[in-house]
């Protein structure tokens, strides 16, 4: 039976993040996907730039190329109200199916083995970890999604309800405008949202990725809810989808995909002796804009440096690493999600973002990376929802 220092369950970008981590601090590594790369997964694409900061620290400089900055984006409250602005730094919209092989590329190239394998069975010894009775692993880290099987392994379940969305994506044809996200809020069955996101493919012809749609690459569209224990269809979802983005021609979205979110709000433990969970697999989930990428690379680094660096005791290390970076920005960020099930703060907040750049740029922080609420923020929002009282 193999062993190495450490074994990564999934390829995504948490996955993929842990594997380069690893591999800096000298561990062997096996990267283990269900799915050859390259592959769709359904995602709204958003990449922000803190996502991209901790890639270049992993050795990865460039995971956009070829495709162009978002530089703004528009907010729709759900009682119509609107703010557009500048993001703090631009985003990026790219699929899945180009940015997650490019990782995994990334990490083949420090030095990881990739293998197509679908787990079953974690065998937890004193002294290793047997993964199907094949493959034997100092550490490890799950990275295998929303579904783990990993987490499934070590006792935790999945979210409940109105800790759990549901979403669905599509690509659709770019239409006319400014080059922006825009994110449309739902009043009916709130917290919901649609989105439409530009790719915005800019690099040669060439080098195009196949699947884009259009030369630009088209948008990736799509709408999501909470759920609450009612069981949602399809037809709604696409229904919500067309009803908050009525400029989309539903009849020209393609590579429609539904996909759970895991949100932060209901974590499980970060691990158990030498098993560590990151990215969707441990609910790093933001509940306040559904951003995933940036927890996902950022807990696959700090979970494979642990596991690479003290095996036997990683999850121990690594919960004190997630505390230490994130440990605020989840708790304000589970404060932001509460106060914004109450339709009339987020109208407010939209207003306030309106009128006060430096309220809209900790908005955009709070639900792209690890900003935190403050007072300055707070108030003003708390002064919108009088003015609107007063209206």
């Amino acid at each position: 039976m193999d062993v190495v220092d450490v074994a990564v369950i999934g390829a995504g970008p948490a996955g993929s993040a842990a594997a380069l981590a690893a591999r800096r601090s000298g561990a062997s590594v096996v990267l283990l996907d269900r799915a050859d790369f390259p592959r769709d997964k359904p995602c709204g694409d958003g990449i922000a730039a803190h996502a991209l900061d901790v890639l270049a620290e992993l050795g990865v400089p460039d995971p956009v190329a070829g495709f162009a900055p978002v530089p703004a984006l528009r907010l729709v409250g759900p009682g119509g109200g609107e703010v557009v602005r500048a993001l703090p730094r631009p985003a990026y919209t790219v699929p899945r199916r180009v940015f997650d092989a490019r990782l995994v590329a990334a990490a083949v190239a420090a030095g990881a083995t990739l293998r197509r394998h679908t787990l079953r069975r974690l065998d937890i010894r004193p002294d290793l970890v047997v993964l199907d009775g094949t493959l034997a692993a100092r550490a490890v880290v799950g990275a295998d999604g929303a579904g783990s099987t990993v987490r499934r392994a070590l006792g935790f379940g999945v979210n409940p309800d109105r800790h759990l969305a549901l979403a669905i994506r599509g690509y659709a044809p770019s239409g006319r405008g400014p080059v922006e996200q825009r994110i449309v809020t739902s009043g009916p069955r709130w917290p919901a949202y649609a989105w439409m996101f530009p790719v915005g493919w800019s690099g040669p012809a060439a080098d195009r990725p196949p699947g884009l749609c259009g030369a630009d690459g088209g948008g990736n569209v799509g709408y999501g809810e909470v759920l609450r224990g009612q069981p949602l269809t399809r037809a709604h979802l696409l229904a919500r989808l067309a009803d908050l983005l009525p400029d989309l021609d539903p009849a020209a979205v393609t590579g429609l995909r539904a996909h759970h979110l895991p949100l932060s709000t209901h974590r499980p433990e970060p691990g158990r002796g030498r098993v560590v969970l990151a990215g969707d697999a441990l609910s790093l989930i933001n509940p306040f804009t559904g951003e995933g990428i940036f927890y996902a690379v950022l807990s696959g680094s700090l979970a494979g440096t642990a596991a690479a660096g003290a095996p036997d005791r990683a999850a121990e290390q690594y919960r004190t690493a997630l505390r230490h970076r994130l440990g605020r920005h989840l708790r304000h960020s589970s404060a932001a999600a509460g106060l914004a099930r109450r339709r009339a703060v987020v109208d407010a907040a939209v207003y306030a973002a309106r009128r006060d750049a430096r309220v809209f740029g900790t908005v955009a922080e709070l639900g792209l990376g690890e900003g935190l609420l403050d007072a300055r923020t707070l108030t003003r929002i708390g002064l919108g929802l009088l003015a609107r009282a007063g209206r």
